[in-house]
């Protein structure tokens, strides 16, 4: 395998903020007279604002209009973003600014492909902005994952062919997308879930880049 750029999803990837979508999604599901519980969080990962707020709202029994669907979603934004004012460089996931050292220090361009339309906030609040050459966020595509438009443009922004990119991604929707763009995939989670993924790790720490390279070219060539 040669590979040239490694792209990123964001949330579970780079930082946790599930707990923040959670509260507050929560606290819109309650408005509206729904409990919502963490299994019902499992199923947004990787979901747009809008699709999230879809599913709430089917679960909820409720229907609105297109226009007060809008003032929901800008209403949970505006609490999210009020939980993650305080977010700092301590909050990036354990692992990560090695992994970009290690990429950087190879000649291995990195992008971020994430559903988020906050994702470049959240990059300069953990201090990760200035490491990925391109960002394509929610607000950046037309069709969320699993369609492969975010992991497209990500790699037509790097100047990279899909084949010689690998997608990191916590979710399923995300990894359907990269396998759609005709990406090398990595899962970051639990392998159950993600078992389409080519490699599955639970998270960045005690492996190396070559590590995950050496085991996506056995598992690649099985």
């Amino acid at each position: 395998m040669e590979i040239k750029a490694c792209i990123f999803d964001l949330d579970g990837v780079i930082v946790d903020t599930a707990k923040y979508h959670f509260a507050s999604w929560r606290r819109m599901a309650n408005e509206l007279g729904f409990d919502f519980k963490s299994k019902e969080n499992e199923r947004l990962k990787g979901v747009s604002r809008m699709g999230s707020l879809n599913l709430i709202l089917e679960w909820a029994g409720v229907e609105k209009t297109e226009e007060e669907k809008k003032a929901l979603a800008v209403k949970k934004n505006d609490w999210y973003l009020e939980m993650v004012e305080n977010m700092n460089s301590d909050e990036a996931l354990d692992g990560v600014a090695k992994l970009l050292d290690t990429l950087e220090s190879k000649n291995i361009k990195i992008a971020l492909g994430s559903a988020s339309r906050n994702a470049e906030l959240l990059l300069k609040k953990i201090g990760l902005h200035s490491r990925f050459e391109v960002i394509i966020d929610g607000n950046k595509v037309t069709k969320g994952k699993p369609d492969p438009e975010t992991f497209q443009k990500a790699a037509d922004g790097l100047g990279v062919e899909a084949k010689h990119c690998i997608v990191f991604e916590d979710a399923t929707k995300g990894i359907q997308a990269a396998i759609a763009a005709g990406m090398y995939t990595v899962g970051i989670g639990n392998a159950d879930v993600l078992s389409k993924a080519n490699v599955v790790i639970p998270n960045f720490n005690n492996i190396s880049f070559d590590e995950i390279l050496e085991i996506m070219a056995a598992t690649t060539k099985s």
